[in-house]
């Protein structure tokens, strides 16, 4: 049988700083959001966890939570450093779980989903298009790509879905109890976005509404921050591309379509 060739993996090695439950935000809004969840709806889907960090937990994590919508997906976690995939070989577990060296070239493979959490934070602004447009083309049809940023506990998450194409949706989700007022959320939007939350740009001018919404829904707080969040986002929705509904706002989220916020 011939060997397959082994791909030189595009990317850095990052810092690797993780944390058990840090990812457990944007894993519930994949396996919670029908049109995310309909791109693992597919035969023998696979997906990648790109950039996994020191440890596997976060790869161990999203596999079981995974299994719970979709009992059969495979879940490859990437990382450059070797050591670390070395070091991770012993968490395979669940049994659909494996690591790999690879980079943005996913490795040779064709994931249905690409998760890349706190992996382009490390880079430059201007390497952020050509590594999405290197995971985009290793997409399955109807495959999805989800890139964010979180704090070390996974209470302050931003994140963009991409398609093929590009760019769909920017997902902002948090602990509401943890915030002093939704712009608090900046300091971990998307390298795409972060050096953007400036006057004049939109992802700014979204944040500003969105303080403006929370103020307004401060009568809310008698009912606890993730009352006065929900109020919030239903204010913001009257003028802004909200795609989800107060089911997801409960939540403490909120997901928009991507063209509110592309940079100028």
């Amino acid at each position: 049988m011939a060997r397959r060739a082994q791909l030189r993996p595009l990317g850095n090695a990052t810092r690797g700083t993780t944390n058990p439950n840090r990812l457990r935000r944007s894993d519930r809004w994949v396996t919670g959001t029908p049109w995310v969840r309909n791109a693992i709806d597919t035969p023998d889907p696979l997906v990648v966890d790109l950039g996994y960090g020191a440890t596997p937990v976060t790869s161990v994590e999203l596999a079981r939570r995974l299994a719970t919508v979709r009992a059969d997906v495979r879940v490859l976690g990437l990382e450059i450093d070797p050591a670390r995939v070395d070091a991770a070989a012993f968490a395979a577990d669940p049994p659909r779980l494996e690591f790999r060296r690879g980079g943005f070239e996913l490795a040779g493979t064709r994931p249905v989903l690409v998760r890349a959490f706190n992996v382009l934070r490390q880079y430059e602004e201007a390497e952020v298009a050509g590594a999405w447009a290197v995971m985009r083309e290793r997409l399955a049809p109807g495959g999805l790509i989800v890139e964010g940023t979180c704090d070390e506990l996974g209470r302050r998450c931003c994140w963009v879905t991409l398609d093929a194409s590009g760019p769909r949706t920017l997902t902002l989700a948090c602990l509401p109890c943890d915030l002093e007022q939704p712009s608090d959320l900046a300091e971990r939007l998307p390298k795409a976005l972060i050096h953007r939350n400036v006057p004049g740009e939109r992802v700014h001018a979204l944040f500003t509404a969105l303080d403006r919404c929370w103020a307004r829904a401060a009568p809310y707080a008698n009912f606890g921050p993730r009352a006065r969040w929900t109020e919030a986002v239903a204010l913001l929705a009257a003028d802004w591309p909200v795609l989800d509904r107060r089911r997801r706002w409960r939540l403490g989220e909120v997901t928009l379509d991507w063209a509110a916020v592309t940079p100028s």
